[in-house]
């Protein structure tokens, strides 16, 4: 029996495992039976709509390793971002199993802090299974603020509501992506430009002592009458 053209195309198409990728640590990675992220993109007006539904595959086997990711952590340490040297942010949230069972749907509120005030910069609403969310592009030095709050399962007709649990926030600051380059290259003009200074003055010590000291130190013969 031969399978439909569809199924084959979907296997051909399908990526294949990785196998080089480091194992996540327990509580962060996604469940196996959530392929898929659904979220929303909420617009700034709440008189623009709801946002358009989209899907995402969770970042499986993610490491952040120095130098190119720097990690920070909510207070309760169960958020945490992933700053990326590409300027992307990889933000990653961990759940009990019971109150995993309680959670319909996640919150994401972004701020950065400007000169004077905070000003939001996106809204997210993202499912039940999800457990990272990528921001693709963030300002250099600009100070983040991103606030990741569980909204609970509607309460029945009959029951009380469920309260909501408290929002995890977690701060940082992407670091310029050639700072880093460039503190390096003018450490090492730096250094270049002070070890041929100290030559120099060494080869005019050096000149100054053995080849105009003899013409002027040196006492004149006298003329014998």
């Amino acid at each position: 029996m031969r399978a439909p053209p569809l199924l084959l195309l979907l296997a051909a198409c399908a990526p294949p495992p990785c196998a080089t990728a480091a194992p996540t640590p327990p509580g962060w990675e996604p469940a196996a039976d959530a392929p898929w992220c659904p979220y929303k993109v909420l617009p700034e007006g709440p008189e623009a709509g709801g946002g358009r539904l989209c899907f995402r595959s969770p970042a499986r086997g993610f490491r952040c390793q120095a130098p190119g990711c720097a990690a920070h952590a909510s207070a309760g340490r169960s958020l945490r971002a992933s700053v990326l040297r590409n300027r992307s942010v990889l933000l990653q949230w961990r759940l009990g199993p019971a109150e995993a069972r309680r959670v319909r749907a996640f919150a994401l509120n972004c701020s950065w802090r400007g000169a004077y005030t905070r000003f939001p910069c996106e809204r997210v609403l993202l499912g039940a299974s999800c457990r990272d969310y990528l921001l693709p592009d963030v300002h250099d030095g600009v100070r983040y603020r991103l606030c990741l709050q569980p909204l609970p399962l509607r309460a029945e007709p009959a029951g009380a509501p469920e309260p909501a649990a408290p929002a995890e926030c977690v701060e940082f600051a992407a670091e310029p992506a050639g700072m880093r380059e460039i503190v390096v290259a003018m450490t090492a003009v730096g250094g270049s430009i002070c070890v041929m200074l100290v030559v120099i003055c060494l080869l005019v010590a050096y000149i100054t002592e053995n080849l105009m000291h003899p013409a002027f130190g040196r006492p004149g013969l006298r003329r014998q009458p």
